[in-house]
């Protein structure tokens, strides 16, 4: 097809109409580039349009999103993941291929073919996996940093399979080959045409890779530093986007010149880069190109459904797929078990892994390409792979709806028992939740501790602090922490609608209790000034007011007059939050409450006259303590 610009516009449209649709019915963004590619795949087959290029090309965004992820680490803190990266993600990667080849010899097929087949299914999708887990905040979960270990132990795995692959060929596959054919399908990435290490002895292909991986160690710990300063001189922040695609690119290139996996060599140089001041500016200039490139790979996946062939074979396709789903979510969750994960963490690690991943429809190229399995065989199991990616935005679905309420529900033989009590109880202990219970703790008050994240719970009780592991939002582990003699309760939890729902039963059914709750945003405020909250901290509003006098100051206001200023500001906010509490209805969008905007208007009128009349409205203050010292003649 010569049009580019058709094409693009048919992907655009199709995204821009979809995901929308998707998300206000709950369905997530990546099932709605699913069914947009799904909608637009006739109108793609009747433009010629090649799909599977189109897909390579896409799946540069799973690069770019791995490299955001190591952004992410630190190298201490992956190193402190290397139990499940190398014990469950390695333990993974062998059961399942174990069972899935066990399943393939069952069904007849030689046992280098079943080997391969359970090779290709044992990985899962990268791509849906993190994306899904990010929109959901899953990421820093017990189940979402063990789904996180897995899928980079995952793309490692791939370089050991691409060497092994070859070796299972069939004699009588290779020789009805094409030798052409056979040569594009060994390129191991995207149509790389040049390698390194071809031809090479096993000795020295290892050499090369050490000094590739060291390469993008040390240039981006001592290289990118100087380089980015020296594109900084020309003030164009295309010029630092195109710098940081470029560094991008060069590493996926000379881990696919090396034969290693791209994703693998960026996401190396994102956990070095992790510490570097150009950490943000390069995580916010390669994030819009992640974002488009991952939506036209799952617009491809959806697009690339034979569905001549489904429909021809629906009983074996559909039977395959759901077999390998259970037999991977059944693997995960004794692996989850062997491994501590408890909870809900436990099924959202079985029930978001279990599909096949992106890295299958290279590796099932490749398998054909090197007379490992049968062109035909290799088309069933695509569509497994691709069916299988289809429905796992469902299966999240299905664990938000049904399996994590009931397990919450059941949550109580899991919870540690409390058998402390002290006068403030602190619901999470995160890092709004622990800064708190070090205030307190330093300041000789006994504090309880609760929270759901065992693995930092782990770590927390290595430092020699009590803390207990359980659902801080159910009243029966109130009762056993003392709500009903606690003085405070501080509700320092990530979710909004789990914050309000604890604020109100605690200050319903023990109203004795002072509840200092944390507020997401200023909406939530409104929500918790309803709710019974007594005094409600918002996220950032501090550390926020704190950079707005520094940078008064830093404008030449002298330090009383900025603290003064922000003070002010500080008591006029909370005096008019609770005006605007009372304007304020949860089922109209702020935007939408012309009354709401009215006061706001108002409000913020009287704000700037009060800042702007030299201590009018804020109260008087000594600033003799504010002066600098005089100087000695």
């Amino acid at each position: 097809m010569d049009n580019v610009l058709l094409l693009v516009f048919v992907f655009l449209i199709a995204g821009v109409i979809a995901v929308p649709l998707a998300t206000k019915m709950g369905l997530g963004s990546v099932l709605g580039y699913l069914i947009a590619g799904i909608a637009i795949s006739p109108l793609l087959r009747s433009l010629g349009v090649d799909v599977v290029s189109l897909q390579h090309f896409a799946e540069f965004g799973v690069v770019m999103m791995l490299f955001l992820v190591g952004l992410e680490l630190e190298p201490k803190m992956l190193w402190n993941m290397r139990d499940k990266l190398l014990g469950l993600g390695g333990l993974q990667v062998l059961i399942t291929t174990a069972l899935v080849m066990v399943a393939a010899l069952y069904m007849g097929q030689p046992w280098t073919i079943a080997l391969a087949i359970g090779l290709v299914l044992s990985l899962s999708s990268t791509a849906i996996v993190l994306q899904t887990l990010n929109e959901k905040g899953l990421l820093k979960s017990d189940g979402g940093q063990a789904s996180f270990s897995v899928l980079l132990f995952q793309d490692i795995a791939v370089i050991p399979m691409l060497a092994l692959i070859p070796l299972l060929a069939l004699p009588e596959l290779l020789e009805i080959l094409h030798p052409t054919v056979i040569e594009a399908g060994s390129q191991l990435e995207h149509g790389a045409e040049v390698s390194f290490v071809e031809g090479l002895a096993g000795w020295q292909r290892g050499l090369i890779t050490m000094v590739a991986i060291g390469t993008v160690i040390v240039g981006g710990s001592y290289l990118t530093r100087p380089m980015f300063h020296f594109i900084a001189i020309a003030r164009l922040r295309e010029l630092f986007t195109a710098a940081a695609l470029l560094m991008v690119v060069g590493i996926a290139l000379l881990m696919t010149f090396v034969g290693l996996s791209p994703a693998l060599g960026t996401f190396l140089a994102g956990v070095v880069l992790a510490n570097s001041e150009y950490r943000h500016e390069l995580e916010s200039d390669v994030e819009p190109f992640k974002g488009l490139l991952l939506g036209l790979f799952f617009m491809t996946v959806g697009a690339g459904i034979n569905f001549d062939l489904l429909f021809n074979q629906l009983g074996s396709i559909v039977t395959m797929t759901l077999g390998l789903i259970l037999i991977k979510a059944l693997v995960l969750s004794v692996l989850a078990l062997v491994f501590n994960i408890r909870g809900a963490d436990r099924w959202l690690l079985a029930m978001g892994m279990a599909q096949a991943g992106e890295f299958g429809f290279v590796l099932l190229s490749f398998t054909v390409a090197n007379g490992v399995i049968p062109a035909s065989l290799s088309d069933q199991l695509l569509l497994v792979v691709t069916m299988s990616m289809l429905l796992t935005p469902l299966l999240f679905i299905l664990f938000d709806k049904l399996v994590a309420p009931q397990y919450v529900k059941k949550q109580g033989d899991d919870a540690d028992e409390v058998d402390e009590q002290g006068n403030v109880i602190i619901a999470g202990h995160g890092r709004f939740g622990g800064i708190i219970n070090r205030i307190l703790l330093g300041s000789g008050y006994k504090t309880v501790v609760l929270d759901y994240h065992a693995e930092q719970l782990s770590r927390l009780r290595k430092f020699g602090l009590k803390v207990f592991y359980g659902d801080a939002s159910r009243p029966d582990l109130l009762h056993s922490a003392g709500i009903e003699e606690a003085k405070i309760l501080v509700v320092a939890i990530d979710e909004q609608a789990q914050i309000t729902e604890m604020v109100r039963y605690v200050s319903k059914h023990h109203p004795h209790v002072h509840i200092v709750a944390r507020a997401v945003n200023r909406e939530h405020v409104y929500e918790l000034f309803s709710a019974g909250a007594n005094d409600i901290i918002r996220d950032y509003f501090d550390s926020a007011v704190r950079a707005g006098r520094s940078a008064l100051e830093a404008l030449g206001v002298h330090p009383f007059e900025a603290e003064r200023k922000t003070c002010g500001f500080v008591l006029n906010d909370k005096r008019t939050i609770r005006e605007m509490a009372e304007l304020f209805d949860v089922n109209i969008p702020a935007h939408e409450n012309e009354p709401y905007i009215a006061k706001a208007k108002e409000l913020m009128a009287m704000e700037d006259r009060a800042m702007q009349g030299h201590g009018a409205g804020f109260g008087s203050r000594d600033n003799r303590d504010w002066l600098p010292p005089k100087q000695e003649d």
